[in-house]
């Protein structure tokens, strides 16, 4: 079975609440995401510096279309704190037809 990709959920971390939600309502407002969902308190553990890491993020999940994720995904690395965010995007294979034609007429 085959799938054409039309929606896409972005996700990504910050190191912060205020971060989190001020890049959401950027990218929601340039129309390059219809939705922002934010999940505060997020535990990570990871090496960066050869340092083992724990610390807590906020967790941004963003629906788009798939000609609108490559645009999202910059805005993000423009707009990020991180020198290397976590920004990663898998498609929408089903769903509420009605939802998913909301997020196309949102953007």
């Amino acid at each position: 079975m085959e799938f054409e990709i039309e929606y896409v959920t972005v996700y990504t971390t910050f190191p912060s609440k205020a971060e989190a939600k001020e890049t959401a309502k950027i990218l929601v407002t340039e129309k390059l995401a219809a939705c922002a969902n934010l999940i505060d308190q997020m535990e990570s553990i990871y090496v960066w510096n050869e340092q083992l890491e724990e610390t807590t993020e906020v967790v941004c999940l963003l629906k788009t279309t798939m000609e609108k994720s490559e645009p999202l995904i910059q805005r993000i690395r423009d707009l990020h704190s991180y020198d290397i965010p976590c920004i990663v995007g898998w498609p929408i294979l089903k769903g509420n037809p009605s939802y998913l034609d909301w997020i196309r007429k949102s953007l």
